[in-house]
């Protein structure tokens, strides 16, 4: 929970560097007795950057490279909708609390608990949540794809990493984990379609061309996937390759 709870902190900081605390009505007198109640415009800042949560999951953790894979593991395999969609996704969201839970704990220890100890302003609660998840996401990125988007935006280069705009940045890091994805759904195609080719082949030889290849090869490429132990394999690579 302490997880969750920083991811949420860590998005709506934004809305509340104005002010530590949150007045969520305000009442205001009247000449006549009667009082007017005003929702402050900091709670509604606050609801809208809640409302980025699913964004960022998708675009600043590594819920993108998890699902593309998954989800190019069970084309390859070829069993239409099994696992489905629900699953890939729910399995893809616990493994991102997983492998960014180093950077979720920082996050909690170095910005939210001080902040909601009052032992630090918004501000610098926000500046505190910044650095773990910018060497994560930096350490993910590309240096092409750095720079692509810092030539687009008019940016010569950087000295520091903590020059680097989060604007620029995620687009970046997105754009790596995009092709990290796709190399690693490539070697997993690999050994899948050696066997739909070779079961086609041997199909055609027998002159079995009616029959579809993929009623063959569907129980092969099952018991291969089963035997080399393929989702502890598939999972244990995805979660390391954050960290090597």
């Amino acid at each position: 929970m302490k997880w969750l709870v920083a991811v949420v902190a860590m998005l709506a900081a934004p809305a509340l560097v104005a002010a530590p605390g949150i007045d969520a009505v305000t009442v205001t007198p009247g000449q006549d007795g009667e009082q007017t109640y005003t929702l402050s415009i900091q709670v509604l800042l606050l609801m809208t950057a809640l409302s980025m949560l699913p964004a960022a999951l998708i675009l600043m953790t590594s819920f993108t490279r998890i699902v593309i894979v998954l989800s190019i593991l069970r084309q390859a395999l070829g069993t239409a909708q099994t696992p489905s969609n629900q699953i890939l996704i729910g399995l893809a969201l616990f493994l991102t609390f997983f492998i960014m839970s180093p950077v979720l704990s920082e996050i909690y220890q170095t910005a939210l608990a001080p902040y909601l100890a009052d032992e630090i302003s918004a501000s610098a609660a926000v500046d505190a949540a910044q650095l773990p998840l910018r060497e994560f996401m930096l350490a993910q990125t590309r240096d092409d794809d750095l720079a692509l988007f810092a030539r687009i935006s008019g940016h010569e280069s950087f000295e520091r990493e903590s020059d680097v705009p989060f604007t620029l940045l995620m687009p970046a890091f997105a754009t790596s984990e995009l092709k990290t994805a796709f190399q690693i759904g490539f070697l997993l195609f690999i050994p899948f379609l050696v066997i739909d080719l070779v079961v086609a082949s041997v199909l055609m030889s027998m002159g079995m061309m009616m029959l579809s290849p993929l009623i063959i090869s569907l129980p092969f490429k099952i018991m291969l996937f089963v035997l080399v132990d393929g989702w502890a394999l598939v999972l244990g690579t995805l979660a390391t390759s954050f960290y090597v």
